[in-house]
C-alpha cells in the first residue's frame, strides 16, 4: 500500500502529493486525513495523507516513518474543501490544510497512550508496554504489526486514548485523583491505621463514606478536610490509596453558571423567517438564506430555535460570529440554551483551551460550535445548519494565506452536507443583498423590533457649526446636554469613536515636522498611557519628544482625537460620571473584555466609551443614549466600501439604544452631514441606502456588478517593486480576455510597511473562467524570485481591504 502525502513545505515545487510506501506493520492504521512523519531529502518532516492507493508509478519509494494520529484529523470533506480552497484562494494545499487544525497539534508532539481498562483486560501483546502503569509511549507500542493492530482496535472502541504532549506543553490538562485501594473499603479505619494517624483515618473514613472505590480529586479531599498533600502521600506509600491522573478539558467558562431566563414567545415575523429554514433542514436540502432583520428584531432567537430543530434531527450546527461581537453575552445565550452541547472557539482562548474545544467537536462530544472566522472548519460530520451572524462583517475574510472568506467556505460546506446556510444582518453586504434580490439566496425580512419597540431617534450634529461657535471640544453642545440629562436620570450611555490612542498624530507647529514611523509610511499615534508614540501597523514605538527633532522648537501639538483623549475630556466635563473605556489597549489582557462589560451591566459605570468592539452584539436595557463622536473617520478612506461601512457602523451602533422599555436616542457628530450614508442611517433606511449605493457602484464598475482581484507586490527596493508590478500588469493584460480590466500598477495607499515598499494592480471582471489558472501559473513562475530575493506577491480574490 502507498500513501500520497502533502508535505509540510509551503513552496511551488512541493505543492503536490508525494508517494510513500506504507510499512506492513502500519497498513491497518493508515487512513487519509492523518498526519505522518516522512523522509524528505536529508530530513524528516510532517505531512497529511491525502490518499491511500495500492500502486505507484515510481520505481523507488521511501517508507512512511511514523503515523502521528490514531484517527484522521481531517475528514474526507475537509480534504476536498482544502483542494477547493487552494484553487480558489491561490494558495498551497498544505497552507489550506494547516488552517483547518488547531495550532496545538501543528507542533511535533510526543504521543502517550493511556489505557482506561485494568491490566488484566489488556490484550497479551500490549501488556508488556504498560507493566502496571496506565500509560505507555506510542513509539514503543507500534513497533510490531500485532501490537499496532491491537492498539487500533482499542483506540477505536474507546478503551485507550492517545494524548499529544507538545513541546510547548499544550497537552491535555490532567487532574490528580486518589481512590481507595482494594475491593471493599472498610467502615472505620482507626483500627487498621492506628489511633495516632488521626488525619489519615479522617481521610480514609471520609472517602469510604462518600466515594467507596470511586476516584476523587486530590483538591477536593484537601478542600473538604483541610489536610496537606503529605497526609495523602503517606496513605499512598502505605498502599491504602492509589494515585492516578484523569484528563479534564480546559474550560474557559468553568467558573460560570449559565441559567436561561424565560424563553421569549416568537413574534409572527420570527416564525415566518424560521419556517423556510426548518423546512430545508427537514428536507435535507442546501438553501442559502439571507435574514435581513433590523437591530433588536430578535435574530439571535431565530438562530437558537433553528439549532433546536437541528438537535432534534440528531445533527450539528456551526454559528459564526464576528470576533468583536463574540462577547460573553452572545456565548451566554448559547450556553444557557444548549449547555454542554456547545464548544466555543475564538482568539481570546489559550492554545490549550482551543485544542480542547476542537477535540470535543472532533470526538463528537458536542453538537454546536460557536466561534469566529476559523470555527467554519469545525470538524463536524453531520452538519444540519450553518449560521453566519452579522454576515456583512469584513473580519470574516482572512487577510493572510489562505485568504478565504468564511461565508464562501460555509456555503461550500452547506452544499456538501445538503443543509441550509442562514446569513443574518441588520445591514447585509451589498453583494449578499444583490444575490438575494436575484433569488440566488432566499431573502427573509424582519423589519420590526421585538414588542414593536420603536427604533431610536437619530439626530445628526453638524460639527462645522460647532467650530464656528468656538466649540473645540469632542462633544457638541446638544450631546453634552443629553449626557448630563442621562446622568441625572441614572440611565446609561454608549460613546463610540473608531480611533484608539490619544491623538491621531503629533506635529511641530513651528516647522511642520510630523512624527512618522521609520519603517512604514504612516504617522505615529500618541498613547497617553506610558507617553508613547506607536505605529498601529508594525508595532514600532518611541517616547514622546519634548522638542522638535528638526527645528528644536517646543511647540509640539496633538492633532485628532482618540479614545484616551476623549476619556480625559469626559472626566473634566462630567466629573461625577463613571466611565469604562474599551479599546485594544484596555482589553488586551485575557478576560478583560468580559470584566469591563460585566461591570457596565451591573451599573458600575454610566458611560461605555469604545471603538468598533462596542458597536455590535451588546444588549443592555438601561442604554438610552448613543453618541457617535466622529462619523467621518471611515467615510474618506480610499476604499469603494467606505460609504457602506459607515452606514453599517452607524446603524449597528444606533441599534444599541432603546432595546428595552426605555426609549433610545442617538447623536451622530459629523463634518459631512449631507452625505447619503449618514442621512439614510439617520432614517434606519437600508433599502434607500442600498439603492443609492448600488447606483454608485454600477457607474464606477465595482462589486456586486464586477468581481475584483487585488495583487500586491512588496520588497525592500522600491525600483524592484515598480518593475515587477509593471511586468505582472503587462502579463495579465495579454492573457486575460478584453472584457477584463487591469488597473495599475499604482502605489498602495500605505506605500511602505515594515520597511517594504508596496505596489498594487487590480483586476475587474464579470466572467473570466481562466483567471484562477492564469493566477496560479503566474504565482508558480514567480516562486523562485520570491524565495531568493525576498519578494512577496500576494493575490487576494474578492479583497475586503485596499490599504
Amino acid at each position: 500500500m502507498y500513501a500520497k502525502v502533502i508535505v509540510d513545505v509551503a513552496a511551488a515545487r512541493t505543492d503536490k502529493a508525494f508517494d510513500y510506501l506504507i510499512p506492513e506493520e502500519l497498513e491497518e492504521m493508515v487512513h487519509p486525513g492523518m498526519r505522518v512523519m516522512v523522509p524528505f531529502g536529508p530530513r524528516s518532516i510532517q505531512g497529511f495523507i491525502w490518499k491511500v492507493t495500492d500502486h505507484t508509478e515510481l520505481s523507488r519509494v521511501k517508507p512512511v516513518k511514523e503515523v502521528l494520529d490514531p484517527t484522521p484529523v481531517l475528514t474526507g470533506e475537509m480534504l476536498e474543501l482544502g483542494e477547493w480552497m487552494a484553487e480558489e484562494t491561490v494558495c498551497f494545499l498544505i497552507t489550506a490544510y494547516q488552517s483547518m487544525v488547531p495550532s496545538a497539534i501543528r507542533a511535533k508532539p510526543k504521543k502517550i497512550i493511556r489505557t482506561n481498562v485494568e491490566a488484566a483486560g489488556l490484550p497479551e501483546v500490549l501488556k508488556p508496554f504498560f507493566d502496571g502503569k496506565d500509560e505507555a509511549a506510542w513509539d514503543d507500542v507500534v513497533q510490531t504489526k500485532e501490537a499496532a493492530s491491537a492498539l487500533k482496535q482499542m483506540t477505536g472502541d474507546g478503551s485507550m486514548t492517545v494524548d499529544y504532549q507538545l513541546k510547548d506543553k499544550t497537552g491535555k490538562k490532567m487532574i490528580r485523583m486518589v481512590r481507595i485501594a482494594g475491593g471493599n473499603p472498610e467502615d472505620e479505619y482507626s483500627g487498621t491505621l492506628g489511633s495516632k494517624a488521626v488525619k489519615q483515618v479522617q481521610v480514609m473514613n471520609w472517602m469510604s463514606r462518600h466515594y467507596g472505590t470511586k476516584a476523587v480529586s486530590v483538591r477536593e479531599v484537601q478542600d473538604n478536610l483541610q489536610v496537606t498533600f503529605g497526609v495523602l502521600q503517606a496513605l499512598i506509600k502505605k498502599d491504602f490509596l492509589l494515585e492516578e491522573s484523569l484528563e479534564s478539558y480546559r474550560d474557559p467558562y468553568e467558573n460560570r453558571i449559565f441559567t436561561e431566563s424565560q424563553r421569549p414567545l416568537l413574534t409572527n415575523q420570527q416564525k415566518e423567517a424560521l419556517e423556510p429554514v426548518q423546512n430545508a433542514m427537514r428536507e435535507q436540502k442546501y438553501d442559502p438564506c439571507l435574514l435581513h432583520g433590523v437591530t433588536g428584531s430578535g435574530k439571535t432567537e431565530v438562530y437558537l430555535r433553528a439549532i433546536e430543530e437541528v438537535l432534534k434531527e440528531e445533527k450539528e450546527a456551526i454559528v459564526l460570529v464576528p470576533e468583536i461581537s463574540l462577547t460573553p453575552q452572545m456565548v451566554e445565550r448559547f450556553k444557557a440554551r444548549f449547555g454542554s452541547e456547545v464548544a466555543v472557539l475564538h482568539s481570546a482562548l489559550s492554545s490549550g483551551e482551543k485544542y480542547d474545544e476542537w477535540r470535543k467537536i472532533h470526538r463528537g462530544e458536542v453538537k454546536v460550535a460557536v466561534g469566529a472566522r476559523s470555527a467554519v472548519f469545525a470538524p463536524f460530520r453531520h452538519l444540519g445548519l450553518l449560521i453566519i451572524d452579522e454576515e456583512h462583517e469584513g473580519s470574516y475574510k482572512q487577510e493572510d494565506h489562505p485568504r478565504y472568506h468564511a461565508r464562501q467556505v460555509a456555503l461550500w460546506r452547506g452544499r456538501w452536507h445538503s443543509c441550509p446556510v442562514l446569513m443574518g444582518s441588520a445591514t447585509p453586504s451589498l453583494e449578499s443583498y444583490a444575490r438575494a434580490s436575484k433569488n440566488v439566496y432566499r431573502l427573509l425580512e424582519m423589519p420590526h423590533r421585538v414588542n414593536e419597540a420603536v427604533m431610536p431617534e437619530v439626530e445628526v450634529m453638524d460639527m462645522r457649526k460647532e467650530l464656528k461657535k468656538g466649540n473645540r471640544s469632542a462633544f457638541s453642545e446638544q450631546l453634552l446636554e443629553k449626557m448630563q440629562d442621562r446622568l441625572e436620570k441614572k440611565e446609561q450611555m454608549v460613546l463610540f469613536l473608531n480611533r484608539r490612542g490619544y491623538s491621531t498624530f503629533v506635529m511641530c507647529r513651528s516647522c511642520g515636522y510630523t512624527a512618522s514611523c521609520p519603517h512604514c509610511e504612516i504617522t505615529l499615534t500618541y498613547h497617553h498611557t506610558g507617553r508613547q508614540l506607536k505605529c498601529h501597523y508594525c508595532g514600532y514605538g518611541e517616547p514622546l519628544m519634548q522638542t522638535c527633532p528638526d527645528c528644536h522648537s517646543e511647540h509640539i501639538r496633538f492633532f485628532g482625537t482618540g479614545t484616551q483623549k476623549v476619556e480625559e475630556e469626559l472626566t473634566r466635563l462630567l466629573p461625577d460620571a463613571g466611565i469604562i473605556r474599551m479599546d485594544v489597549d484596555t482589553t488586551s489582557r485575557k478576560g478583560a473584555h468580559e470584566k469591563l462589560l460585566d461591570s457596565f451591566r451591573r451599573g458600575e459605570a454610566d458611560i461605555l466609551l469604545g471603538t468598533q468592539m462596542i458597536a455590535k452584539g451588546l444588549d443592555f436595557p438601561k442604554i438610552t443614549l448613543v453618541g457617535v463622536l466622529a462619523a467621518d473617520t471611515m467615510l474618506h478612506l480610499p476604499d469603494f466600501r467606505a460609504s457602506e461601512r459607515t452606514f453599517q457602523l452607524l446603524t449597528q451602533v444606533s441599534g444599541r439604544a432603546g432595546r428595552a422599555e426605555l426609549p433610545g436616542e442617538v447623536v451622530v457628530q459629523t463634518y459631512t452631514p449631507e452625505h447619503y450614508s449618514i442621512q439614510h442611517a439617520k432614517g434606519h433606511d437600508y433599502h434607500s441606502f442600498a439603492r443609492e449605493e448600488m447606483a454608485q457602484r454600477k457607474r464606477a464598475g465595482y462589486p456586486p456588478y464586477y468581481y475584483l482581484t487585488l495583487i500586491t507586490i512588496a520588497h525592500e527596493d522600491a525600483a524592484k517593486v515598480m518593475k515587477t508590478a509593471a511586468r505582472i500588469a503587462d502579463r495579465l493584460r495579454k492573457q486575460l480576455s478584453p472584457e477584463a480590466g487591469v488597473l495599475g500598477p499604482t502605489v498602495s495607499p500605505i506605500a511602505r510597511i515594515k520597511d517594504r515598499y508596496r505596489y498594487q494592480c487590480m483586476i475587474k471582471y464579470k466572467n473570466e473562467p481562466e483567471l484562477i489558472r492564469i493566477l496560479n501559473d503566474m504565482n508558480a513562475e514567480y516562486q523562485k524570485e520570491m524565495a531568493e530575493e525576498n519578494l512577496t506577491i500576494s493575490i487576494d480574490m474578492e479583497p475586503q481591504m485596499f490599504m
